[in-house]
């Protein structure tokens, strides 16, 4: 134990804490125990430290690795127990779904030591109603987003603007920051912003390592299915790859990636959740999540340039933009006719020369183009949908 305290306070003294990502003001950090979930990559273990080095008595609290040696031969309840004998109150276990037992093991730290706080983090695909062990009736969970375009400017530009809610945006508050070369800074967001480690000089590299470790390790892992599944995922990726965005035909999915047509929809369902596509579904299902899939994106633009063999679709790149920023704080829907719904309103992408014929019909329609940095009238700059969170 003494060890992981050693590391844990390592880390802690290397942890930079100039920027915090969105959701940290988001977590009511008071809850018993509390989930963070994302993809690879997108800053979970950063957001976990800084909250214990700003907020927190250092002393009061152990930070581990799921992933770390000492759980080859100890368990996370019995450490658990130490913690509570020796008057610790907090409990931050990181990458969760690299311990094996973490669901049961979990339910039993909540029910046997009511004195110690936990918060975790986890894979975007971890399900806390898997098996026995149900935690969504404990856990208090939130999902953790790559960069907005809004952050990367604060990151890596030192340009400071507040997160502004779709009303502002269309009312064209930001008019009101002065951000300068906004479309050059746009332009290399979309090649390289959504992930904090973006200006490491290997990271495309990087990013197509989190793509493959994701569906030969992470997807067949969470969900039980055979490791030869992770061949099939990355074929089925790199279809997608190639055709977004598109409505899928399952059955001719199916049949290209040698697989089952009725396990098609929990193999796209499976990939989503790890942060690789995002499928668009339409307002039927009442619920988010329940609609039909009308469209499969890539999650993020980044994907797009790190995945396609040739030069990058301009219109797949926008849409992909504006449904992975919009999503965050509001449910995007498909349009019968135009490219994205929120509500009462519709959205249609394009580029300097788009027209409003599509939007004729709309109750309250709007021409989101590419390539401009002011509004006229019903028309926006893309980029400002960045700024959402």
């Amino acid at each position: 134990m003494e060890t992981l305290i050693t590391h844990f306070k390592k880390l802690l003294r290397e942890t930079d804490t100039g920027f915090n990502r969105y959701l940290y003001s988001d977590i009511n950090w008071r809850n018993r125990i509390i989930g963070i979930k994302g993809p690879r990559g997108v800053g979970k273990t950063t957001l976990m430290l800084q909250h214990i080095k700003q907020d927190m008595n250092p002393d009061d609290v152990l930070y581990v690795n799921a992933d770390d040696i000492y759980f080859s031969s100890h368990r996370l309840l019995d450490l658990a127990g130490l913690l509570v004998q020796r008057g610790i109150h907090y409990f931050y276990i990181d990458e969760i779904h690299k311990y094996k037992e973490w669901s049961r093991e979990l339910k039993l730290i909540y029910d046997y030591y009511s004195e110690l706080n936990v918060v975790f983090s986890g894979s975007s695909v971890l399900d806390l109603t898997k098996g026995t062990s149900d935690l969504s009736r404990r856990a208090v969970l939130y999902h953790l987003y790559g960069l907005s375009f809004r952050e990367y400017l604060h990151l890596y530009h030192d340009v400071r603007v507040p997160v502004l809610t779709l009303d502002d945006i269309i009312a064209g508050k930001p008019e009101t920051f002065n951000i300068k070369t906004p479309l050059l800074l746009f332009e290399d967001y979309l090649k390289r912003g959504y992930y904090p480690f973006s200006k490491d000089p290997s990271f495309e590299e990087k990013l197509r390592q989190i793509i493959n470790i994701t569906l030969e390790n992470d997807i067949p892992v969470f969900a039980d299915l055979p490791a030869s599944m992770g061949r099939k995922f990355k074929k089925l990726l790199a279809i997608i790859v190639k055709s977004v965005p598109f409505k899928p035909n399952m059955s001719k999915l199916a049949d290209l990636i040698g697989a089952g047509r009725n396990q098609m929809p929990d193999y796209f369902q499976y990939i989503e959740d790890a942060g690789m596509i995002a499928q668009l579904r339409d307002d039927t299902g009442g619920i988010r999540g329940l609609g039909k899939v009308e469209k499969v994106y890539l999650d993020n633009p980044n994907l797009i340039y790190a995945l396609a063999e040739t030069e990058s679709d301009t219109g797949s790149l926008r849409e992909t933009f504006f449904l992975n920023q919009t999503r965050v704080r509001n449910q995007v829907t498909s349009s019968a006719i135009s490219d994205f719904r929120i509500g009462s309103r519709t959205f249609e992408t394009g580029g300097k020369s788009k027209g409003r014929k599509q939007l004729a019909s709309a109750e309250e329609g709007y021409i989101v183009k590419d390539g401009i940095e002011f509004s006229s009238g019903n028309i926006l700059p893309l980029w400002w949908f960045g700024l959402n969170y």
